[in-house]
């Protein structure tokens, strides 16, 4: 199970749980509460009731003097109060009065007259100088028929002459505890939902910090270029950071350990070539000689500045993550740039480049967004490579393709020998070189590997395949602007 599926069910866990909690806690006190509500107001009642009926009890009037009158009068009020959401028609209070045998005197029902009563708890605890108050169902299979009874003693001088008790049906309030009741499930339950949300979104958030910096360690680990995530909980940003840090020092330590053997490795030819002919030029040696010699220290000392001058370059980009100064880019205009820094160099080899012009409009044909600096340096490095290897009076073509949607293409086609088989998987690699067709030297071997590097860099691709009617098309591929 991934961690952000733990986090959330965890704490939707947690909150429902809570909710949950809170929830039949709250439902557990609602009907009490109103009870309780209830039964106060029944001794309030109870007790001015008693005042108002100890002139009757006291004359022997109680079941037919002002008193009971007036009670039987109040069970025939029309009523029609609506209170608060729900609405109440009838009047509940029944009303029974007993002497101090706990025999029932009045009842406001009149159909507990004459009974006796001194076994129920209102009457016989208020008899007693106690509270009295019951709770009785009128049918005894059905619990919700409960009616709370509530006495209070009628006293006359100070002496106790009777028992008045007020009862009215618990479910007449069920009304309002049923809505309390709804209210609080209604709530809960958005409560809960609101809970999986923010849970969700939390979430969410958290795996999406983890899948990014997930996705920037499957990068590096691929050799990719990446950056460690920016946005996202502090902790896992910093933690990029310092997975970041940690990739460079050990690529760094890496990198010079790589680059001081193979330029140990590069540089053995050249020094040698160049001490062969150093002591060689101490001897005495016919003029021909001597300038061969000569030469050969010229070019090998050339060769050298030219492996250092490429080496530094390739380090400098192949540690950059990200481009800088990146600007829209006229294709036309570098591509002209290009031809015109190479003209000394195609006069001498009786070469000439042909660029092959889009039937576009100038207005319609896409540009490209990148360092004009890199991407000036790749056009040379793959049109060098051409001029290299092309025989004189051919024609070297440069030609662009703009058929793919968001994709520009930068071609370079040669008339040359083409590339040999079992050097095609490995003409980017560093260092390695195919000697010249019209000698035996090779090149420092690092140019298509600089070529790949700003392609990667533009989020780009390079490719070199060989034509079917001969020479070889280097094709340089990269994400058109979309601005």
């Amino acid at each position: 199970m991934k961690l952000g599926v733990r986090i959330l069910l965890g704490y939707f866990l947690i909150v429902g749980l809570a909710g949950v909690f809170i929830q039949r806690v709250f439902l557990a006190e609602v009907k009490p509460a109103v009870r309780q509500a209830m039964e106060d107001t029944l001794v309030d009642t109870a007790n001015i009731l008693a005042e108002l009926a100890a002139d009757d009890m006291k004359q022997n009037h109680i079941a037919d003097g002002n008193f009971a009158s007036r009670v039987r009068e109040y069970a025939h009020r029309d009523i029609n109060a609506k209170i608060w959401s729900f609405r109440k028609t009838t009047l509940d209070y029944r009303i029974y009065v007993t002497d101090l045998k706990g025999i029932v005197l009045f009842d406001s029902t009149g159909r507990a007259v004459g009974q006796d009563y001194s076994r129920r708890n209102d009457v016989y605890l208020t008899l007693q100088g106690s509270y009295g108050v019951r709770s009785t169902r009128d049918v005894d299979s059905d619990e919700r028929s409960t009616v709370m009874h509530v006495a209070a003693p009628i006293i006359d001088d100070g002496k106790m002459i009777g028992v008045l008790t007020v009862a009215k049906p618990n479910n007449t309030l069920q009304p309002a505890i049923s809505q309390s009741e709804r209210t609080i499930l209604r709530w809960g339950g958005l409560l809960l939902f609101l809970s999986l949300a923010v849970g969700l979104a939390v979430t969410l958030w958290i795996s999406r910090s983890l899948g990014a910096l997930q996705r920037y360690a499957r990068a590096v680990t691929a050799g990719e270029r990446a950056q460690p995530p920016a946005n996202g909980a502090s902790e896992i940003v910093e933690l990029g950071q310092a997975l970041e840090s940690m990739r460079q020092k050990l690529e760094g330590k890496q990198y010079v350990e790589q680059y001081i053997h193979s330029l140990t490795h590069e540089m053995k030819s050249p020094l040698a070539a160049i001490q062969g002919a150093a002591e060689l030029l101490d001897e005495d040696l016919p003029d021909a000689q001597r300038r061969r010699f000569a030469h050969n220290i010229r070019s090998q000392s050339q060769r050298l500045a030219e492996l250092i001058e490429k080496m530094l370059a390739l380090a400098a980009i192949e540690h950059r993550q990200a481009l800088d100064n990146v600007v829209a880019i006229d294709l036309g205009g570098l591509l002209d740039e290009v031809v015109n820094l190479l003209e000394p160099r195609l006069q001498k080899a009786g070469l000439r480049i042909h660029i092959g012009r889009s039937q576009l409009g100038p207005k319609a044909q896409p540009k490209i967004r990148g360092e004009v600096f890199l991407l000036r340096q790749a056009l040379i490095n793959l049109l060098e490579n051409a001029i290299d290897f092309s025989p004189a009076g051919s024609v070297i073509t440069l030609q662009t393709d703009f058929s793919t949607p968001g994709i520009v293409k930068l071609s370079v086609l040669d008339d040359g020998p083409g590339i040999p088989s079992y050097a095609l998987s490995r003409v980017f690699e560093r260092f390695y070189s195919l000697p010249r067709p019209d000698s035996n030297e090779k090149s420092t071997g690092l140019g298509l590997c600089f070529v790949q590097q700003v392609a990667q860099l533009h989020h780009g691709r390079i490719g070199l395949h060989n034509r079917g009617e001969g020479g070889v098309e280097a094709q340089l591929s990269l994400p058109a602007d979309s601005s």
